[in-house]
């Protein structure tokens, strides 16, 4: 890991951190160098204008100030265009379009000369912009996702018998190149997948969820994770 790409992630981490801060020798094991060198990275992170504390004694470790001003977001030109890729080649993804205007935003407190390398570096990667389902039907499902609310769904099977029915949604789950919606259907009275592509219609209700989760799925494959971020 070069200097730079190691400054940017001791800084994360030492927010991800918080109060309790990070010792010296745990850092130093982070990131594979001594205990000297995470101290030149402090230094340098200091005179930068993170707002670095340190706390003395067995207790004691560094820490970012989670009241002080911090400095604009920093990324180096590979982490912002890695940012970029995978926003762009998932345009069907939850939340896609939100994940868009975030990653405009990002790049718009990007120092000049990072910006410029982003841009270099961004036109050397290429994605196909189809984008399969329509807008409506992945707003409708984000919606009902996000505020635990009923979807009612128009749902084509795959032996293209077509059906109403309103479901609740409980996770959204990426299998061989598609997204499914997985949730209780109150028509069958059991947790059923549903193939995002093939929902024709879909409205989020009022209606509050119940009380099923992710435990009613059951074991997910051995491959699978959650995008849940590990402190």
């Amino acid at each position: 890991m070069k200097r730079v790409e190691r400054l940017h992630a001791l800084s994360e981490m030492l927010r991800r951190s918080g109060s309790r801060g990070c010792t010296a020798d745990r850092l130093a094991n982070e990131f594979g160098v001594s205990v000297r060198t995470i101290k030149r990275d402090l230094d340098a992170l200091e005179n930068s204008g993170a707002p670095i504390w340190s706390r003395p004694g067995p207790r004691g470790g560094y820490g970012l100030a989670t009241q002080a001003n911090l400095p604009p977001v920093s990324l180096t030109p590979a982490q912002a265009v890695a940012l970029l890729a995978a926003v762009s080649a998932a345009p069907d993804a939850p939340y896609a379009d939100l994940a868009s205007v975030a990653i405009r935003k990002i790049m718009d407190v990007l120092d000049p000369r990072t910006r410029v390398k982003v841009d270099e570096l961004a036109r050397r990667i290429w994605v196909n912009t189809d984008q399969p389902g329509t807008r409506a039907v992945r707003s409708a499902l984000e919606e009902a996702m996000s505020e635990q609310q009923v979807v009612r769904i128009r749902y084509t099977a795959q032996d293209g018998n077509k059906t109403t029915r309103d479901v609740e949604p409980v996770i959204f789950a990426s299998t061989n190149g598609h997204w499914d919606l997985i949730g209780w259907c109150q028509l069958r009275n059991e947790m059923r997948w549903f193939r995002v592509s093939r929902i024709e219609h879909a409205t989020a209700t009022k209606t509050r969820c119940g009380t099923h989760d992710v435990e009613e799925i059951g074991i997910p494959p051995a491959t699978s994770r959650s995008v849940h971020v590990e402190d």
